[in-house]
């Protein structure tokens, strides 16, 4: 396989895999709350509490729940479409599998080249690992798995890497309730169906900057080097909605925003909290280094070559 296919590749499995859980435990991106073909509005809600108590109790309790099933979905512009579902845990940072398939973009381009659109993601402390399809492994020396520490998606991304690395280590899905009571602009929108369970929708505005800010453990110059390449993309302010059932869980959110190459949606739906998550390390004979295979490849992880993390150079 050529030295810029690979990066292309490589790239677009990391970032894809990387958003698809961020996507799915609450990160950064935005909505307008459309509820979709099978939720509908059921009226206005009747219970009298302030959506900041209702939704602290929704953080706590989705925190308690330590993992659920999850299906999301994710659109950035002409880069990449994607759907994802599996089981997610969240009570020692992000951990589970989730299949994934690329529907559209250049990434979904990329992908079709490397043999297959769909691919199997695991999480674990430390790193996440993409398995990759037969075509793929005949190209890049017989292996499937491509593995992807956190520590090298930090050096690869500057300061949005370590915003990434950051969010892959520590989100959870009560992370977009805490967006919404961070924002201070938060409404309670009313009661609707959310695949058959009674919800109340709640809406808010929040900056991404100051929400990065505010739910990191970077440091200032990465805060600020953050901020930088935010706007550079073109990034200011997302929407961000959320539902939530009767049992304080979260049960549906949908952010959406505007980047400089177009709009970006993130919609996942919860279910089954407490559900059993397995995410096992693949065989270390079946696995290849991200790092290790940009460097066989004759690229300098860390260079300009790299840097851009949009897996899309040709």
């Amino acid at each position: 396989m050529k030295s810029r296919t690979v990066r292309r590749v490589g790239l677009s499995i990391a970032v894809g895999t990387a958003l698809a859980s961020v996507a799915a435990c609450g990160g950064s991106s935005g909505s307008t709350g459309s509820s979709g073909k099978d939720d509908k509005a059921v009226g206005k809600g009747t219970a009298h509490v302030s959506p900041i108590a209702a939704l602290r109790s929704a953080e706590q309790s989705t925190d308690k729940a330590d993992s659920a099933k999850v299906e999301s979905s994710t659109v950035l512009g002409s880069l990449m479409s994607m759907d994802a579902k599996g089981n997610l845990g969240w009570s020692d940072g992000i951990s589970g599998t989730l299949t994934m398939n690329y529907t559209g973009g250049t990434m979904a381009d990329a992908m079709r080249a490397a043999g297959s659109t769909s691919m199997e993601a695991r999480y674990l402390p430390d790193a996440y690992y993409a398995k990759m399809g037969e075509k793929f492994a005949e190209q890049a020396g017989g292996k499937h798995w491509i593995k992807y520490a956190y520590d090298d998606l930090a050096k690869l991304g500057g300061s949005s890497g370590a915003y990434l690395k950051d969010q892959m280590q520590n989100s959870t899905p009560n992370q977009s309730v805490k967006l919404l009571l961070a924002s201070g602009d938060v409404k309670k929108v009313g009661a609707e169906s959310v695949r058959g369970q009674q919800t109340t929708h709640y809406s808010g505005t929040v900056n991404v900057a100051d929400l990065a800010s505010k739910n990191s453990n970077l440091t200032a110059s990465q805060l600020a080097g953050l901020k930088k390449q935010l706007t550079s993309a073109g990034v200011s302010t997302e929407q961000v909605d959320i539902w939530i059932n009767a049992k304080d869980l979260l049960v549906k959110k949908v952010e959406k925003g505007e980047m400089s190459s177009g709009e970006y949606t993130q919609t996942a739906y919860y279910s089954d909290y407490g559900v059993k998550v397995e995410a096992t390390v693949p065989p270390a004979s079946d696995t290849e280094d991200f790092m290790t295979l940009l460097k066989k490849q004759g690229v300098t992880p860390g260079s300009a070559d790299t840097a851009t993390g949009s897996g899309t150079s040709s």
